[in-house]
């Protein structure tokens, strides 16, 4: 397993391999919106725990709110 293969997440594999061999138009065909809520979901929580959730710890804890 390539380090490229060890970042993406083990539930978005199947979509990415699909889409590799049969290109975007056949892969938005099958999984449609799914697919688009799938990302959207994943990037949107890990995006608020890196930006918001951990640096409002971090401040919580070094100036003690």
């Amino acid at each position: 397993m390539s380090f490229k293969e060890k970042l993406i997440p083990k539930f978005l594999l199947k979509y990415i391999i699909y889409y590799q061999e049969h290109g975007f138009k056949k892969t938005i065909k099958k999984f449609g919106w799914k697919l688009f809520a799938i990302i959207f979901i994943y990037y949107l929580v890990r995006d608020s725990i890196l930006y918001i959730i951990i640096p409002y710890f971090a401040m919580k804890g070094i100036f003690n709110f």
